[in-house]
């Protein structure tokens, strides 16, 4: 008879009752292999790919993804293969390798929100800049987080169920005894780069498909044929996907013809001082007015969140404070502690947090064009500050809700403004002023996406047995190693494309931009900006989540049709399950296929960007204009796109 199948304990789903102590997968009393070689170099080059890829998937839709269970299966698989010739490797290896993989995805995600402001404003910043401030970002967000490890995961368990790290877990377990589900990443990642191929580098296909309304002035619907934001929309899944090409539609459908109609004989109109509206496109009504009723719907739905969610930021901040007082001089006989409690001492984090702010007040490199030591001093404290603050909250929250629900941006966008009111007040509204502001909520953002990401992995190190000092130490190496290879990313990417071009928009800094050229230069348009708060607001009292809808209303509606597409896809595929495991099934291979088309898509697109670099040109590529007139180009594109999508449904199905 078959040997029934390991499987996580039940109380790892649930509180524990009073005197009941959690038995993880892998008991305290066994000392499996887990901080060796192989499994720090698996995570390092699984964390190296999937950062690069997330950089240009950010760079191009405003989006990242986590990429804790494609890192995992991954992972697993090469484990397995390593297997067929003698070796060996335990699941608390695979485990740690997914913990210093996953690192880059959050280091990603501060760095392309932030630092193409930079390149924006003309201030293009070396590499040793931007890896010094995604290294202090990444250090002090796991650094913070290490104190609060023994309340939020091992006595808060059950009543935060960090849903990402539990899931990472239960991927791990059921893929132990064999990495087959790793097909699908793999299968998805030839996939979405064969199709970038395609697209970008052969250009033999379109990048978008659009459709003009000619009922509605100016209207128009557009499609970004693109794998990637389609495997976002499926691991999303269709509830947010809906709600965010709600906002996009708004914007298509509503917001650009209102403005055509009423501009319609109008001299040139604040802030396009040149064009009159009757004369702009579609997309010149988007850049010169649209995006600005969207940073502002961004920016109230980020602060609407953050107000929201401010009970449980106080009690998080008193009890992560509360906690780190009672650790103090509690270190003495650590070693005595079980293995799955050890970890690094707090002296360790103390001297660490010292000395990132030192280099941060005394280095000139991270803050770029401040030279004075006072500058500096101040810009260092509100990172520590800001940083400690909302990596305490950041570390609960994902807890409740989830990476992906993680109010990053909000967090962001409160650290700038706060920041910039400090330099206004002290009369640094230069551009050095700006740049410094800028750096600080670079740090600010990485700290605390990568708190979230860090509470994820020890939760699932918590499930499993895992000892949480080799976890922390992974997460600082796979922080150390990816910092520069994400950076390097976003400069090749820069020197190719440009930012804020078709091909990489970068929504999120540009919106970080306007945020902190509106404090201190006081010259938004600020009647935009209201609108867009004012749309944030409605959407929150008809009970529309604010944020995911107003990064909507952002984006160009193309962007997020994929998106809904995959999500849609997503509800069909579950409904049509005979069974809830059936259900599972497909659910797993699609977020699957969906990562491995993220990562890809991302990839190909680097290595495009650093073929350009290279040669000094971007590949010409042999061009659309085999498949006829531009009508016929965007039909064509859109067929072979569904084309795809039933092949990924198909493939989703088993």
């Amino acid at each position: 008879m078959a040997q029934e199948p390991r499987k996580l304990p039940e109380s790892a789903h649930r509180e524990l009752r009073e005197g009941e102590t959690y038995t993880p997968y892998v008991p305290a009393n066994q000392s499996p292999g887990e901080f060796t070689i192989k499994a720090l170099l698996f995570g390092i080059l699984f964390g190296v790919l999937f950062g690069a890829a997330n950089a240009y998937l950010g760079l191009r839709a405003g989006l990242t993804i986590s990429t804790s269970i494609p890192v995992a299966v991954m992972t697993v698989a090469a484990f397995q293969a390593l297997r067929r010739f003698g070796g060996q490797a335990s699941i608390l290896e695979a485990n740690l390798s997914q913990t210093v993989g996953s690192a880059s995805s959050s280091v990603a995600s501060g760095v392309i929100f932030t630092l193409p402001a930079l390149f924006l404003w003309g201030l293009s910043p070396s590499l040793l800049q931007m890896t010094l401030l995604a290294m202090a970002g990444g250090l002090l967000g796991i650094l913070f987080m290490i104190p609060l490890r023994r309340f939020l995961i091992q006595r808060e368990h059950g009543r935060l169920p960090y849903p990402e790290g539990t899931a990472c877990a239960h991927v791990l377990v059921a893929n132990e005894s064999g990495g087959h589900h790793a097909r699908n990443v793999f299968i998805g990642l030839g996939a979405g780069a064969a199709w970038k191929a395609l697209t970008s580098w052969l250009k033999v296909l379109p990048a978008e498909a659009h459709l003009k309304l000619p009922f509605l002035k100016k209207g128009e619907l557009g499609m970004d044929l693109s794998p990637a934001l389609f495997g976002v929309g499926y691991i999303l899944g269709p509830r947010i996907a809906t709600v965010m090409v709600g906002g996009g539609l708004l914007s298509s459908l509503v917001l650009i013809p209102g403005i055509a109609i009423w501009g319609e004989g109008r001299p040139p109109m604040y802030p396009e001082l040149v064009m009159t509206i009757s004369e702009m496109s579609a997309s010149q009504i988007w850049t010169r007015y649209v995006r600005y009723i969207g940073a502002g719907a961004v920016a109230a739905a980020g602060i609407i969140t953050l107000v929201r969610s401010l009970p449980v930021m106080i009690e998080s901040f008193r009890i992560g404070a509360g906690e780190l007082r009672n650790r103090v001089g509690d270190e003495d006989g650590a070693e005595d502690l079980p293995r799955t409690a050890r970890e690094l001492p707090l002296k360790a984090v103390g001297i660490g947090v010292v000395l990132i702010g030192a280099v941060l007040a005394f280095v000139p490199a991270p803050f770029g064009a401040l030279d004075s030591g006072l500058e500096r001093g101040v810009a260092a404290i509100c990172v520590i500050v800001f940083a400690f603050f909302f990596v305490t909250v950041a570390s609960r929250i994902v807890g409740l809700v989830g990476v992906t629900s993680n109010p990053t941006s909000g967090m962001t966008i409160a650290a700038l403004l706060g920041t910039s009111g400090i330099f206004l007040l002290m009369g640094w509204t230069d551009m050095t002023g700006k740049a410094a502001a800028l750096t600080v909520g670079c740090v600010v953002a990485i700290a605390a996406s990568i708190a979230g990401d860090t509470s994820q992995d020890l939760k699932t190190g918590y499930l499993l047995g895992a000892t949480p000092r080799n976890q922390q130490i992974g997460e600082l190496v796979g922080v150390l190693t990816s910092a520069t290879f994400v950076c390097l990313s976003v400069l090749l990417l820069a020197e190719t494309f440009g930012f804020g071009s078709e091909e990489l928009p970068a929504p999120q800094a540009t919106l970080m931009k306007l945020v902190i050229d509106g404090v201190l230069e006081q010259n938004l348009p600020w009647g935009l900006v209201a609108i867009g708060a004012g749309i944030a607001i409605i959407a929150e009292l008809c009970r529309i989540p604010s944020l995911p809808f107003a990064v909507g209303v952002y984006l160009p509606v193309s962007t997020m049709t994929p998106i809904f597409l995959g999500g849609m896809l997503k509800l069909w595929l579950e409904k049509k399950a005979a069974s809830e495991e059936e259900a599972a099934g497909r659910r797993d291979r699609g977020v699957l296929l969906g990562s491995g088309f993220v990562g890809g898509e991302g990839l190909l697109g680097v290595a495009i960007a650093g073929v350009a670099f290279w040669q000094g040109a971007r590949p010409a590529g042999i061009g659309t204009g085999w498949l006829g007139p531009d009508w016929l180009v965007n039909l064509a594109g859109f067929i072979f796109f569904m084309v795809f999508a039933a092949w990924f449904v198909k493939r989703a199905r088993g």
